[in-house]
């Protein structure tokens, strides 16, 4: 378990980080141009390595791992894109740490996971934290309508990251990670591509610098292709909320970096929020003595 822990701390590592990177990448490119362009280079990465290092997967089950990446990367990545080009990058961290109470919600609502009568009650503090953040994006000097929708549409978009997290969980048990993150990417990618045409043909290629391009990989090869094999090991190891958790480490390292390369200064509502949704996450899956040790 200590070599799937560690995977998932540095995949929380390149996540935060991912924020400000992104948040860079979206006011040099359109969000959806810039979203179409990290994910094929992602979809790219993964499907090469799946090649190499697992059995390829029934063409019956490529068909649902693409479908349900519709779901868990089309619609996720383009309610988070746009959303984020909306808020500040430590904000959009700490809406998507509250992914952990959602999850575990759906997996409830679908008998994937239970929850304890404690862990209601640390949903509902995260949801708190939540609402002071969002609350808090319209009392911002920049900040007003288009702040606070690019907060909700970043909760929309852990909704749906939810859904698939809890629909994928059958299918880590007997396909490698790599193989899932490849093909289910592909799946969200296309439409992705394909309603990102327009913003494609206006984007000016030779104009793109290399910091721009660094951003790109960055995001496409590390957020998406080596985080998301973290993430899947996780949830097959795991399970969906247990690696969820790891969710949590995101909002600090989001706001630690967005300070130095944004200039986004935290706001006395992140701060509240933040400490209510780590609060709220810590009670929900805070050990008890009758739960057993996981062991690899």
């Amino acid at each position: 378990m200590l070599t799937t822990e560690l995977g998932l701390v540095l995949m929380a590592l390149i996540w935060g980080f991912n924020f400000a990177v992104l948040k860079y990448g979206t006011t040099v490119l359109e969000p959806i141009a810039y979203n179409a362009i990290r994910m094929s280079v992602g979809t790219i990465a993964l499907l090469a390595l799946g090649y190499f290092m697992a059995p390829m997967p029934s063409w019956r089950d490529i068909g649902r791992l693409m479908l349900l990446g519709v779901l868990g990367h089309g619609v996720y990545q383009g309610l988070f894109i746009n959303g984020l080009a909306l808020t500040r990058a430590g904000t959009a961290a700490l809406v998507v740490a509250s992914s952990p109470a959602v999850i575990a919600i759906v997996g409830r609502a679908y008998g994937v996971e239970g929850i304890e009568r404690r862990a209601v009650l640390g949903i509902g503090l995260s949801f708190v934290g939540i609402a002071i953040v969002v609350l808090g994006s319209s009392q911002g000097e920049t900040a007003g309508g288009a702040q606070v929708l690019g907060d909700l549409l970043i909760l929309a978009s852990v909704v749906a990251w939810a859904f698939y997290t809890t629909f994928m969980r059958d299918y880590t048990r007997r396909i490698e990670g790599v193989q899932i993150a490849g093909w289910t990417l592909l799946g969200g990618t296309l439409p992705i591509v394909i309603v990102a045409g327009p913003a494609l043909g206006r984007t000016d290629w030779p104009a793109i610098t290399s910091l721009t391009w660094g951003a790109v990989v960055y995001s496409g090869v590390g957020a998406i292709g080596l985080a998301y094999l973290f993430w899947y090991r996780g949830v097959r190891v795991l399970g969906s909320t247990r690696t969820a958790m790891f969710a949590q480490l995101q909002p600090m390292i989001a706001l630690l970096a967005a300070w130095p390369l944004l200039g986004e200064r935290p706001t006395v509502w992140q701060i509240a929020g933040s400490v209510a949704v780590m609060a709220g996450l810590l009670l929900t899956r805070m050990p008890t003595a009758a739960e057993p040790a996981h062991g690899e």
